[in-house]
């Protein structure tokens, strides 16, 4: 039955994790072409793309975060699907094993990672008859990050710095600019949206994310649709929000929307926004052997053509070392809009790792050390451990936890992506620490400042929440948000929404 069908499936998740498609490659490629040498945005996407090069390369993860994977299969009529289906998930297991995926499957009631990817409702297997002799998966790999800026809305409604939405085409317009403007840098931009107009609350979602299949340089078949797409491209990248929120020209790399019939009463504008590490590719299987017939989205045959021809990020001689126990005196002579460049002991912390030092001491001395957002892919190396993709994860979610903890451990600086809120502002200045920006996304660079791992802590929560002990050089963020008060994060959100009024129509 179908004997080269798991290993077919299996390339097609290392391929999905590992590589972007064409058309994402060309879109980035446009993005680092459009800023200015110099800028926080051109730095940021000469990052971005030695990632991307570094990723294909060495075959990892691009972004540590390998996201919910999502297929879509179309299979001949007949098709053991129970079958194909327990394969696509044995297939998902054993990438993981192979540390192409991080284990991302949590019991939402315990909290407990399966470690494996499998679990109720992961993966994600959508199944559709069709009267061809082949079977065509496509996958999409969506990070966490991205899928919490995603957004739907039930028009009419206000919107902040647009004014009303209607139940019009125009009305459309305004709920995907202002999704866009909502997202930031915390769903890791320039990002793509797929957008769904109409149908239920379910169906929209779900409707929103399938127009995320399609590529950036494809025309929509219904003319309506196809000018709202190219009217959003036109005038998006006018807001200024840019490549990690960081303000610049690119903020959107593609938008495709799709419609369906809704019921008189209402009508829901989904968003589903993806993020620059845009995973998406497929294959075409032949129906008696499941063996590759044909890849879909990228040629084989064609050789990928590298993101960037020099050494990629180049450092100015500006940047400011630090050595890891830091001192609340450097931190004090930090300012927004400075890179760092980190060396020395660090220690990642998530949402669960936040959660537990409200309620008991830290498992190890904090004082002075850095505190980093990141659940990172590790594999086992002889009897210690590996990091295969360390990149940011998105700051936010540990806004209520943050202030409180610099407080009470004496943290120095802590690294995330997309910035914080108002109190862990205020503790920063109070504290004397400071919030550095890494680059959303960018595993592969990152994993490569760190010259080992030291230990780990509270294993219990599984590998992404776990507290790694990690000793890295050189390991380079930005300011975002100072011990003085200042926030990059509210000076981009506050231009970028008077940009946003501008396009009010």
């Amino acid at each position: 039955m179908l004997p080269a069908f798991f290993d077919s499936v299996l390339q097609l998740i290392i391929r999905t994790s590992t590589d972007l498609p064409p058309d994402v490659r060309a879109a980035m490629r446009g993005a680092l072409g459009s800023e200015p040498a110099g800028t926080r945005a051109a730095q940021a996407l000469t990052i971005i793309a030695q990632n991307i090069d570094l990723a294909a390369g060495g075959e990892g993860a691009i972004c540590q975060d390998t996201g919910m994977p999502t297929f879509e299969v179309k299979v001949p009529v007949g098709a053991n699907q129970i079958w194909m289906r327990q394969q696509i998930r044995e297939a998902i297991a054993e990438a993981t094993r192979r540390g192409k995926l991080r284990p991302n499957s949590v019991d939402s009631i315990t909290g407990q990672n399966s470690g494996d990817n499998l679990g109720p409702g992961t993966p994600i297997v959508h199944f559709e008859q069709w009267e061809r002799d082949a079977i065509d998966i496509r996958l999409i790999l969506k990070g966490g990050g991205c899928e919490n800026m995603n957004a739907q809305y039930s028009v009419p409604c206000e919107l902040e710095h647009l004014g009303r939405a209607d139940r019009t085409l125009e009305g459309v317009r305004k709920c995907i600019l202002h999704a866009v403007w909502k997202a930031q840098g915390k769903g890791c931009s320039p990002g793509a949206v797929g957008v769904c107009i109409g149908g239920d609350r379910t169906a929209g979602y779900l409707h929103a994310k399938e127009q995320l299949f399609r590529t950036l340089d494809d025309v929509n078949p219904d003319a309506r649709l196809a000018e709202l797409e190219a009217t959003i491209m036109r005038t998006v990248n006018s807001l200024d929000v840019g490549t990690m929120g960081f303000g610049g020209k690119v903020s959107l790399i593609g938008c495709k929307i799709g419609a369906l019939n809704r019921l008189p009463a209402s009508f829901f504008v989904s968003v589903a926004y993806d993020c620059w590490a845009y995973r998406r590719l497929g294959v075409v299987l032949d129906a008696q052997t499941g063996a590759i017939r044909e890849w879909l989205y990228r040629d084989p045959a064609v050789p990928v053509v590298p993101m960037i021809d020099q050494a990629g990020f180049q450092r100015t001689g500006r940047e400011i070392r630090l050595q890891a126990p830091i001192t609340e005196e450097q931190i004090r002579g930090l300012h927004v809009g400075d890179v760092v460049l980190i060396s020395g002991r660090m220690f990642t912390g998530r949402d669960a790792v936040h959660a537990h030092l409200m309620k008991h001491e830290p498992p190890v001395d904090l004082r002075g050390t850095v505190l980093y957002h990141c659940g990172p892919v590790v594999a086992r190396d002889g009897e210690g451990w590996r990091v295969t993709a360390a990149g940011p994860t998105t700051s936010i979610r540990e806004e209520p936890y943050q202030g409180e903890i610099l407080r009470r451990y004496g943290i120095r600086a802590v690294i995330g992506k997309g910035g914080m809120g108002a109190k862990t502002l205020a503790a920063l200045q109070e504290t004397g620490a400071v919030y550095l920006n890494a680059i959303g996304g960018a595993a592969q660079f990152y994993a490569r400042c760190i010259e080992r791992v030291d230990g780990v802590s509270l294993m219990e929560f599984g590998t992404p929440e776990a507290m790694w002990h990690l000793h890295v050089q050189d390991f380079p963020a930005i300011v975002t948000m100072d011990a003085h008060g200042k926030s990059l994060h509210q000076d981009v959100e506050a231009a970028s929404g008077e940009h946003l009024a501008a396009l009010k129509g």
